[in-house]
């Protein structure tokens, strides 16, 4: 059975990792990956997309709209923005936190975070996640990818340990416990 799961964020928020992490579990798992990355101005803060299709009868690594099983989605305003990917009976775990673009502060709009949360809980199932609070616990920022990766796994898309495993061929050395931990911060 296919899986086509959608990661998205803004530059520098390590969705990419997250979503090698996320091939590499299921490629140690035995399964067909397909993976592509939208990346953009994702160096000024732009939009970052990642497809990771699982399955056998794949033959595209984009994931059609209407069809993601789930969306990762490190920043609620990016969820809302790719919500149109979801699937009817869908999911989606997301960041809390909202990234406000600089359009934003052009314009003197303000995105509201609970305001992000609420239409995507009217959408559809959603799990929040309050990585602010998991990174100050964890003591570092560049744990909400692992964070996110590891409430996916209790959709029981991959399994912590095979993220872990994952993790073992893609960070270095030095970085490994701390992933880990952030993985296993999600109960």
């Amino acid at each position: 059975m296919n899986k086509n799961i959608l990661i998205c964020g803004v530059g520098g928020q390590g969705t990419v990792l997250a979503a090698k992490v996320l091939s590499q579990a299921a490629v140690n798992s035995g399964k067909r990956v397909l993976s592509a990355e939208t990346i953009g101005m994702a160096q000024r803060g732009g939009s970052v997309v990642s497809h990771v299709r699982i399955g056998d009868n794949l033959y595209s690594p984009l994931i059609p709209k209407g069809q993601a099983d789930l969306i990762i989605a490190f920043e609620a305003t990016e969820a809302v923005r790719n919500l149109d990917y979801l699937k009817k009976d869908g999911m989606i775990i997301v960041n809390r936190k909202v990234v406000q673009p600089s359009s934003a502060s052009l314009s003197g709009k303000v995105f509201r975070e609970d305001e992000m949360i609420d239409y995507l809980k009217n959408s559809t199932s959603v799990i929040d996640v309050d990585t602010e609070e998991a990174c100050e616990k964890l003591g570092s920022q560049k744990a909400v990818n692992m964070v996110l990766l590891g409430a996916a796994s209790k959709t029981g898309l991959v399994s912590k340990d095979e993220l872990k495993d994952a993790l073992k061929l893609l960070v270095k050395p030095q970085f490994y416990e701390m992933n880990v931990k952030a993985i296993d911060y999600i109960q």
